[in-house]
């Protein structure tokens, strides 16, 4: 007699998951349909200049940013102790890839990331979104974004500037132990 296995229902796809194909492609059409337009106003060699240029400057910003961040590094592995301030760099390198991204409206989006007042509120977004990814209930596994949240918040408990209180675990309602009384054995200091 063979045992049928109970079919397993699939983990429902998040709402962002079933809006984000629907998104890039409108997104894509919209870029196709500015280039066109920008390409029929300016003609197509001035917008083939347009487009080698920002390629250009998205590639010097993405150095420029990646040259900052490794000074940075070198600069906390000398002091560790040392309170580095934001180098901002990842919203500069998000910048430089949208700038090299063809398509006029992506380098909008790469100018708000760039000027300060613009990328305080793309910065406001971002954390709120990653707030709401942390306190998110899902399993591990049902939503990306939450699990790589939640990773990184695990490695950031664990570098120096993490702030982490060493401590042990006591339970005093757990009472002695036995007819021998508490544990007292010798458990060596944790260390990171």
């Amino acid at each position: 007699m063979t045992q049928q296995a109970t079919p397993t229902r699939p983990v429902p796809r998040s709402r962002l998951r079933r809006v984000l194909p629907l998104l890039i492609t409108a997104w894509l059409v919209l870029e196709i349909w500015l280039l066109v337009q920008v390409g029929s106003w300016l003609g197509g060699l001035t917008v083939l200049l347009l487009l080698i240029a920002g390629a250009l400057i998205g590639g010097s910003l993405i150095k420029r940013a990646g040259l900052k961040a490794l000074s940075a590094a070198i600069e906390q592995s000398k002091n560790p102790q040392s309170q580095q301030p934001q180098t901002g760099t990842s919203m500069t390198v998000l910048a430089g890839l949208l700038l090299i991204v063809p398509g006029f409206l992506s380098d909008l989006v790469a100018l708000t990331l760039l000027f300060p007042p613009t990328r305080a509120l793309w910065r406001a977004v971002g954390r709120r979104v990653a707030d709401k990814a942390l306190r998110s209930t899902a399993a591990a596994g049902a939503a990306p974004f939450a699990d790589a949240v939640r990773l990184q918040e695990q490695l950031r408990i664990h570098r120096p500037d993490g702030k982490v209180i060493q401590g042990e675990v006591v339970d005093p309602e757990a009472g002695p132990r036995g007819p021998q009384g508490p544990d007292t054995t010798y458990r060596p200091p944790i260390t990171g």
